[in-house]
C-alpha cells in the first residue's frame, strides 16, 4: 500500500513544526550528535575497505574524505572580493 500525498504532506508538516519548536541549543547538540554518528559510519566503511588500516590511518582517510566533500560543497560559493587596495 502506497502512502497518499496527503499522508506524506502531513508527516512533512509535522516534522517542520517539530523543528520550529526545538530550541536552538538542542538543534546544535543534535547536529553534533548526527555528525559524530555519520563519522562512525564512515569509519566503519573505511575499516571495511581497508582492513589492515590502524586507527590513525582510518582517521586520516576520514579527514581526507570529509575535506573532499567540504571542498566539493563549497566549490563556487567563495570567491575573491576586490578591496580598494586591489584597484
Amino acid at each position: 500500500m502506497q502512502p497518499t500525498k496527503e499522508f506524506t504532506d502531513d508527516i512533512y508538516r509535522e516534522r517542520i513544526l517539530r523543528a520550529r519548536r526545538t530550541p536552538p541549543g538542542q538543534k546544535l547538540r543534535d547536529g553534533a550528535i548526527l555528525f559524530d554518528e555519520v563519522c562512525e559510519r564512515m569509519k566503519a566503511g573505511i575499516r571495511s575497505q581497508f582492513p589492515d588500516a590502524d586507527a590513525s590511518r582510518v582517521t586520516e582517510i576520514l579527514r581526507e574524505r570529509v575535506n573532499r566533500l567540504r571542498k566539493r560543497e563549497e566549490h563556487g560559493i567563495y570567491f575573491p572580493v576586490e578591496t580598494p587596495d586591489d584597484q
